[in-house]
């Protein structure tokens, strides 16, 4: 392996997996309302999702690079459905204990996400063609890329949960809690517009 590729594609992984996107600050918003242990159903979908996409950009590079139009629709539906998503968390009212047992996002929304998540298919497509080579090549080295992504992955959405919940601690009334809404829906909205616009 080639040690200065390796450095090159942790340097391009780790920023792009920590920084806002749909997925992070998706997961902050949640945190915010149902904790992270409430939030482990739609991380664990985001797993599973982001990895499936990895997995399909990594053997169809060549034919989504000579499809751009594809893409790019692909992004819209995906910022329209994260601004539904910002909508839907600004609009909430403070839950109960028992309704943050019910009104939480699952699996299902956590891999449905990824496939309209413009940042996602972005970051694959980046990774798979700049830094394909990284494990040699065929699907086992498209799998150990998509693998080492995840190690990296996983715990960024972790970590924007757990910081959601912390805010969930510090904006503990109702009042404070209806503004910890709005404010999160306002910040994936911006993700949103960002991925349209980008």
């Amino acid at each position: 392996m080639d040690t200065g590729l390796l450095l090159a594609t942790l340097a391009f992984i780790v920023p792009m997996c920590f920084t806002p996107g749909p997925n992070n600050v998706l997961c902050a918003a949640h945190g915010s309302q149902h904790g992270l242990r409430g939030t482990m159903p739609l991380i664990a979908g985001m797993a599973v999702g982001w990895s499936s996409l990895g997995l399909f950009v990594g053997g169809a590079t060549v034919f989504i690079e000579d499809n751009r139009e594809v893409f790019d629709a692909l992004t819209l539906v995906g910022a329209a459905y994260i601004a539904f998503l910002s909508f839907k968390i600004a609009t909430a009212s403070p839950l109960s204990e028992e309704e943050q047992r019910g009104e939480r996002l699952g699996f299902p929304t956590g891999v449905s996400l990824q496939l309209v998540n413009g940042k996602a298919w972005i970051h694959f497509l980046v990774l798979m063609t700049s830094f394909g080579s990284l494990f040699g090549s065929g699907i086992p080295a498209v799998a150990l890329l998509v693998l080492l992504n995840l190690a990296f992955g996983l715990p960024a959405v972790m970590t924007w949960a757990s910081f959601g919940n912390l805010l969930r601690r510090a904006f503990s009334t109702p009042e404070s809690a209806v503004v910890l809404n709005r404010v999160m829906g306002a910040s994936l909205l911006g993700v949103a517009l960002w991925v349209a616009l980008n």
